[in-house]
């Protein structure tokens, strides 16, 4: 194996990982997690989810190694440099790369994320609209409701297994397995 097929080598596997990346995280792929203290308690904000991450993390390797291995193909395959010069600017724009990626993501994205409370989740209380007839017994219909500044919509039974038309107005008494058990607006005391 020459030098160039390494470099090669190294470019196709970055830029590969680096598109599975984004394909699984568009998807929502969960191809293995790796938690390491992002999980603050309340009131935890961006800053704490800064320090969670080191700036050498995967996001940043797969950079360098795509450029790395980018940068050396081409000047290994197109320049007269030595094997060492080639190393040396390779090695030049694979930390660009990844330093380039380390700005994007702590100074760009990282400042506007928080840790979501238990509060601004929490489903009981929560009012809708019914959107999707609920019958009589077990029936199981739809709400939409606001929350968090988003309209959202879930399975609803009714609590006491009475019917509820469409456009009744409910309120989220609990929430089990992805279903929410509701009750008319009028019947909260």
């Amino acid at each position: 194996m020459n030098l160039q097929t390494l470099y090669f080598v190294v470019f196709a596997s970055g830029l590969s990982l680096c598109v599975l990346s984004l394909v699984s995280g568009f998807g929502h792929l969960h191809i293995g997690h790796l938690h390491r203290g992002a999980h603050g308690g309340h009131g935890a904000g961006a800053g704490h989810l800064g320090r969670a991450l080191s700036g050498v993390n995967g996001f940043t390797i797969l950079a360098f190694l795509t450029w790395f291995g980018g940068a050396g193909y081409l000047l290994e395959r197109y320049s007269s440099w030595i094997a060492s010069l080639i190393l040396f600017v390779s090695v030049l724009f694979g930390v660009t790369g990844a330093c380039l990626v380390w700005a994007v993501l702590f100074k760009v994205l990282l400042p506007h994320e928080r840790v979501l409370t238990t509060e601004e989740t929490a489903m009981a209380g929560v009012l809708g609209r019914v959107s999707g007839e609920i019958r009589t017994g077990n029936g199981i219909g739809e709400i939409i409701f606001s929350q968090m500044g988003a309209r959202r919509a879930t399975a609803a039974r009714s609590d006491d297994g009475s019917a509820l038309e469409r456009g009744a107005e409910v309120v989220v008494v609990r929430y089990e397995r992805g279903v929410a058990y509701v009750r008319r607006w009028e019947e909260i005391p």
